[in-house]
């Protein structure tokens, strides 16, 4: 079902045939997080619930998700992924972090990796706090704030590059050396863009990783649904993988495919686990490749 991207330009997959819709899934409520400071994490309680449990058994994946300005659809599965006490980053694809406007024709414009989403907060409740708690664009930084710093580009990440400076991030337990198993897109053109960028770099770490799309609305009320059902996925991932290293009586090689460690199992059975999923999540189109670091 995979094709190694360093051998073909587009590994696009078909979505699995549809299958008529289920009732919408409730909306969960997401717990009141304080917000954090810019960078120095002062208000951040140490015990968060981020941190990755150690309870035997209870293996976790490393995840990554990617909207376009990681400022919605990411961010709300990253919060629903830390909370999970799984290990994630998170990024967006754009050139520029765009925020709505007053008008359509004059968006709020930042830059990546330079401005936190406390600075995005109060610019914005400052020029006009009535538009943008109506359009949800505060309610959605407060809890940005409180997961990381600041929107980061995903053209710009380092990969394999330790992260030493975002220990305060939520779900950065088990990420600091800048490597993901699985990495879950919101957007067609971003799984695109990803997918691209990966066969640029050549994959010099030689370690693969799985790149999921899953296509959600870019709004408010979608990206709580898209959430819930990237944190389905991502149980469903995990389990599958846990079970493979329990197999395989080894050590689990962080995703990586081959030797005695489970990693191979794991990405021949991954295809089938999204599969499953879909079912379940009709309305929300996956695509898979397996691409590499």
């Amino acid at each position: 079902m995979a094709t190694d991207p360093r051998l073909a330009r587009d590994p696009r997959r078909t979505n699995t045939p549809p299958h008529p819709p289920p009732p919408p899934p409730p909306l969960e409520s997401i717990p009141q997080q304080k917000p954090l400071d810019p960078r120095n994490g002062t208000d951040r309680d140490s015990s968060q619930s981020s941190q990755p449990r150690n309870s035997d058994g209870d293996f976790k994946l490393k995840f990554c998700t990617v909207c376009a300005s990681n400022q919605n659809r990411s961010m709300e599965a990253h919060l629903r992924l830390s909370l999970a006490s799984y290990p994630v980053i998170s990024f967006g694809t754009g050139s520029l972090v765009r925020l709505p406007g007053p008008s359509i024709s004059q968006p709020n414009v930042y830059p990546f990796n330079s401005t936190s989403y406390d600075t995005m907060y109060t610019e914005l409740n400052g020029k006009d706090p009535r538009l943008y708690r109506a359009n949800g664009l505060l309610t959605m930084l407060e809890r940005n704030r409180s997961v990381k710093f600041g929107p980061e580009r995903w053209q710009d990440w380092a990969i394999g590059t330790p992260r030493l400076d975002h220990k305060d991030d939520r779900g950065s337990a088990g990420v600091e050396g800048g490597v993901v198993d699985v990495v879950i897109t919101c957007e067609e053109r971003c799984w695109d863009a990803v997918v691209d960028n990966l066969v640029e770099r050549e994959g010099k770490l030689n370690r693969p990783v799985h790149v999921i799309n899953v296509d959600i609305k870019d709004n408010h009320e979608e990206a709580l649904v898209g959430g819930k059902a990237i944190l389905e996925l991502a149980d469903m991932l995990n389990a599958a993988a846990r079970e493979e290293r329990n197999r395989s009586g080894g050590e689990w090689r962080n995703g990586a495919g081959g030797g005695d460690g489970g990693g191979a199992s794991f990405d021949d059975r991954v295809p089938d686990v999204i599969a499953t999923w879909q079912q379940k999540w009709p309305n929300l189109p996956a695509l898979w490749t397996l691409a590499w670091f």
